[in-house]
């Protein structure tokens, strides 16, 4: 039966497919593109989608706010990143860790806001403040930054907040676990 071997392939490909969608999706692809919104044409923005875009957007952001607040704001205004203060060496380091998260959570937001048209046009001027950001993990771990450096990602943070109150999605601030912050 020379029509059933492209109707068996038809069908195994299929299988395979729904088998790739279910596991990417299960996995929580943090880039805001799951395998089903990339099969869809493009243009078309279902509610489910945008509701989606909103919740992961104020998740990653959420947790840049908890780690940027906890780690590198908190305790430089406590002055403990100054030369000679007790617990600096791992102040840095932890300020350092949550830099890097900060900035790859606020990179995930920017990409989730994508997802929702009020939410993409609030974010969209504010990639060029999170790039800024991309070595600043660095720059806290070895105790290079400064007031201006904590600075820009506490404006950072405030303006995502402020972006995603703006298209209904708003941001507070979630302190990630050790773990979620070690990666």
């Amino acid at each position: 039966m020379p029509s059933s071997v492209p109707l068996r392939r038809l069908f195994v490909a299929l299988l395979l497919s729904c088998t790739v969608l279910v596991s990417t999706t299960a996995c929580g692809d943090d880039s805001g593109k799951s395998a089903s919104a990339s099969a869809s044409p493009s243009g078309t923005a279902t509610a489910q989608k945008q509701k989606l875009a909103k919740t992961r957007f104020v998740a990653n952001a959420g947790l840049a706010a908890g780690a940027t607040y906890q780690w590198i704001i908190k305790p430089y205004r406590a002055g403990t990143f100054k030369k000679g203060a007790d617990g600096r060496t791992f102040a840095l380091v932890k300020a350092g860790l949550a830099g890097g998260f900060a900035y790859n959570r606020l990179k995930a937001a920017a990409e989730n806001a994508k997802g929702d048209p009020l939410l993409s046009k609030a974010v969209a001027p504010l990639t060029a403040g999170i790039e800024s950001l991309k070595g600043m993990g660095t720059k806290l771990r070895n105790g290079q930054a400064g007031a201006g450096d904590v600075g820009a990602f506490e404006d950072v943070i405030t303006n995502i907040k402020d972006a995603g109150k703006s298209a209904g999605a708003e941001v507070k601030d979630q302190v990630p676990s050790a773990s979620q912050l070690g990666g």
